[in-house]
């Protein structure tokens, strides 16, 4: 999920300004003081609440649950969309001044600042109120990422989590006679399949497709997989330059040298080369799903496991040997709403027992919380998304973040650092170079923070 950098200043602005007024109505009293029980904190009936999202493929779905919970509490709640690049744009306008929504998406990029400055309601006296939030079982990542390290204080509940695996076009294997991607693929595997491919069709099909800014979904699972991190666990350092994190960047390396032209990904992006059947493979997100199930020849598109890397050379998986990011999005709402009630109470709604079962079940993504993800593979007929539950039996590592993600995470996909070997592929101490000035990069901008 890729993120516009969020201009600091306006954030530290929103400290000074304060805040705007959020757009719900005023039938509820302050913040933690309604009663609680099985479905959280009650509010007064009438009024209505603002909501934003980013994503089209979740409104309908979502909106069902929503109104779920506007039958019981008589608020009325409607989703609007806002494309990603705008939506960080309007939530900075209305922390410097302008309107917010009521309720909204947070993630993993921005939310540090929003926490510090005070831009969020406060739940953390909600939580403790409603006997139907067990925050226990959430997934950890998601958990600690929306909660304040410095006073513990939580400001959003775990919307969902993501897997990333492998997407292939059945056809173009066929068509090449190359066997399909299994459990059992190493990335070596896959270079070699993505290698014939790409000379097999003389160049007119890509056997894959990355470009550096598929981290989450792409490269950072390869550093993974042979024993890097490209954060490390309390978010205050990096092994990006380690002698593993540039093994699975050769890797990488490798699959880039039968893959797209950097140019080609550049013009074209790999989604839409893959749907165009320009290309046979690519890794993507749980949360892309919906995108292919609907596209024209999604009959041909399979998922499986993202491939492994057998550091021990016994030609088995270990758990330790595949590994996949997960994310996880937050649910969040306005300090300054005028219903700051209804607005946990819808919170907590989507994110109960119910509302993720549902929102799993309606196929809008796997649940925040553990054990509900189940019926999520079979929300798409005909389309096998399992592989992305099966990700949970390997190793998952929560998506890398610091207080300010977008400092090095956008200077890591420009020249100096991976744009150099992503553009010339053919060149291994190029890519070990910016492994070597990635691990710069990101000290840099850790000790800036």
């Amino acid at each position: 999920m890729k993120l516009k950098r969020i201009a600091a200043t306006l954030l530290a602005s929103a400290m000074v300004v304060g805040l705007a007024a959020c757009g719900g109505g005023s039938s509820s009293s302050s913040g933690g003081t309604a009663s609680t029980g099985s479905g959280g904190t009650k509010p007064s009936a009438g009024g209505s609440l603002t909501i934003n999202i980013w994503d089209s493929n979740q409104q309908a779905g979502l909106q069902e649950i929503v109104d779920d919970w506007s039958k019981t509490s008589g608020v009325s709640a409607k989703i609007e969309v806002v494309d990603w690049d705008n939506y960080w744009t309007l939530l900075e306008a209305g922390a410097s001044g302008g309107t917010m929504p009521d309720v909204f998406w947070m993630h993993s990029n921005t939310v540090q600042k929003y926490m510090e400055n005070d831009i969020l309601l406060d739940l953390t006296d909600y939580v403790a109120k409603d006997s139907s939030i067990d925050m226990s079982k959430y997934y950890e990542g998601v958990t600690e990422l929306y909660t304040r390290k410095s006073d513990g204080k939580t400001f959003a509940l775990p919307k969902d989590h993501d897997t990333i695996a492998l997407l292939y076009n059945k056809a173009i294997f066929d068509k090449y006679g190359v066997s399909y991607p299994t459990e059992e693929w190493t990335w070596e595997d896959m270079y070699e399949a993505a290698k014939k491919i790409t000379e097999e069709s003389k160049g007119e099909v890509y056997g894959m497709a990355m470009n550096s800014s598929n981290n989450q979904d792409g490269w950072y699972n390869l550093i993974y997989s042979y024993g890097g991190k490209v954060i490390t666990d309390d978010h205050k350092g990096t092994t990006i330059g380690s002698a593993e994190s540039k093994a699975g960047m050769e890797m990488m390396r490798k699959l880039l040298t039968v893959g797209a032209p950097q140019s080609v990904v550049a013009e074209t992006g790999t989604d839409s080369l893959f749907m165009s059947s320009k290309c046979a493979m690519i890794t993507q997100g749980s949360w892309m799903i919906n995108t292919f199930y609907k596209a024209e020849n999604h009959a041909d598109y399979y998922w499986s496991l993202l491939p492994y890397a057998d550091l021990n050379g016994n030609g088995k998986c270990e758990k330790e040997e595949r590994w996949s990011a997960y994310n996880g999005l937050g649910w969040a709402a306005c300090a300054k709403t005028k219903n700051p009630d209804a607005c946990y109470s819808l919170i907590a709604y989507l994110c109960s027992e119910a509302g993720q079962k549902k929102q799993a079940e309606l196929g809008v993504t796997m649940g925040g919380m553990k054990g509900i993800s189940d019926s999520f593979s079979g929300a798409f007929k005909g389309m096998d998304v399992s592989a992305f539950i099966k990700a949970e039996d390997f190793s998952l590592y929560f998506r890398p973040y610091t207080r300010n993600t977008t400092v090095w995470e956008d200077a890591l996909q420009q020249k100096g650092a991976f744009l150099d070997p992503w553009q010339d592929p053919s060149d291994a101490d190029l890519m070990a170079k910016a492994c070597d000035n990635a691990q710069k990069i990101i000290e840099d901008a850790i000790a800036a923070e």
